[in-house]
């Protein structure tokens, strides 16, 4: 009975997985993006394909943008997410 219960717990567990596909356009670039005027003209040649990087910047309204991007399989990068960190008048982290 324990080996069912184990069983359907695992196949809970692994119906829950999904598959990412990073191949659409992914999220529009803002002033400050690194895809914001068209790819870089280098390729990440060295760096593996589905690896990530963070990108911080001020966007145009003065807010700190945080961005993750993605290597495509054809070398071009995907904005995976992009997260505003709130304005800190006081000085506080």
């Amino acid at each position: 009975m324990k080996l069912i219960a184990l069983g359907l717990i695992g196949a809970l567990a692994l119906a829950g997985c999904t598959t990412v596909d990073y191949t659409g356009p992914g999220i529009e670039p803002i002033p400050g993006s690194i895809t914001y005027n068209g790819q870089p003209r280098t390729k990440l040649t060295k760096s593996p394909v589905g690896s990530t990087f963070p990108h911080d910047f001020i966007d145009q309204y003065g807010r700190q943008v945080e961005e993750t991007y993605i290597i495509r399989p054809d070398r071009t990068l995907a904005i995976a997410h992009r997260r505003y960190r709130p304005i800190n008048i006081f000085g506080r982290d």
